[in-house]
């Protein structure tokens, strides 16, 4: 397990992909003018005060604690160093974070993990919740409750023209290198074409991995990699950063969802943090936040829990 880092001592670790973070930031647009985020407060304060109040009478336990959220901060829109501050963080999952903490009445910090180190942190007890676009899985529910608020739809990566012809995860990845991050739903689906590639005489795909996504995009910008396939707005981020270089060569389907993670032995509060969710997406604040980050809108979806069988 890779050692967890707070925002002070990951600093000179984040120099490395900064300037590559900072394109991408920039053709997502994903600095907001001030005067949206003070509306989209007012919103919430001004659509849900019964229902959160209620939910605070109900689950008075949360009101004024502090919590940690871990993050795995390289995934802009959702969660990165914000570039003019670099002792703070942005992105959609941040802001519907602090939401649900303003609706329970708690308080959220944040430790900066690798993209594996997410529900280990979280068992650990080092974070109570997990919001870092992490994929809901029957599998990752063994290591943590999931509730849902975002349909799942990949992106496949490839450098300008697709010169290797990929069409998305199957035999089109045959001899490929796909550069993915380490612990990610799209890693053991790529190995499973192995079969398939064998049968056609090919070689199977080989995987690079990396602890997080400006790392993958960089591979292929260096021509290391041929391929990453991940969530379609990072993809999408990537082509805008750099349309000369990259493109996308079209969307996966996957059958999962987004989820918050929250420890499997605290029913409660994942009850209350799914009560809080339900609240702000009848208001239409997750709504509002998904415009602000460039979200479309079609990708929320209403919460479900994800549990292990």
């Amino acid at each position: 397990m890779a050692h967890a880092l707070d925002i002070r001592s990951g600093r000179s670790r984040l120099s490395v992909v900064s300037h590559l973070r900072s394109a991408l930031l920039g053709a997502l647009g994903l600095v907001a003018a001030g005067g949206l985020t003070a509306g989209l407060t007012q919103k919430a304060e001004a659509a849900t005060p019964a229902a959160c109040a209620a939910l605070q009478a109900k689950y008075p336990g949360l009101k004024g604690k502090a919590l940690v959220n871990a993050i795995n901060p390289h995934t802009p829109g959702y969660e990165t160093i914000d570039p003019s501050d670099p002792t703070k963080y942005i992105g959609f999952d941040i802001d519907l974070g602090e939401a649900i903490g303003d609706c329970l009445g708690f308080t959220l910090s944040y430790k900066a993990v690798t993209f594996a180190s997410l529900l280990t942190t979280l068992q650990a007890g080092q974070a109570d919740i997990v919001i870092s676009d992490i994929y809901a899985t029957k599998d990752r529910a063994k290591a943590a409750d999931f509730i849902t608020y975002l349909k799942v739809y990949d992106g496949v990566l490839v450098a300008k023209d697709n010169p290797k012809k990929i069409t998305g995860i199957d035999t089109s990845l045959c001899g490929a290198v796909a550069a993915e991050n380490t612990g990610y739903v799209e890693v053991p689906l790529i190995q499973a074409l192995e079969a398939d590639c064998k049968a056609a005489g090919k070689p199977a795909p080989e995987i690079l991995l990396f602890d997080n996504n400006a790392n993958c995009i960089q591979a292929i910008l260096a021509g290391r990699a041929d391929t990453y396939i991940n969530d379609v707005n990072t993809v999408d981020g990537a082509v805008k950063a750099y349309p000369d270089k990259l493109e996308k060569a079209t969307a996966v389907t996957l059958p999962y969802s987004v989820g918050i993670a929250v420890p499997r032995n605290n029913l409660e509060f994942r009850d209350a943090v799914m009560s809080a969710l339900t609240e702000l997406q009848k208001a239409g604040v997750q709504a509002e936040l998904m415009k602000k980050w460039n979200l479309p809108a079609d990708q929320l979806e209403t919460p479900k829990l994800v549990l292990a069988d």
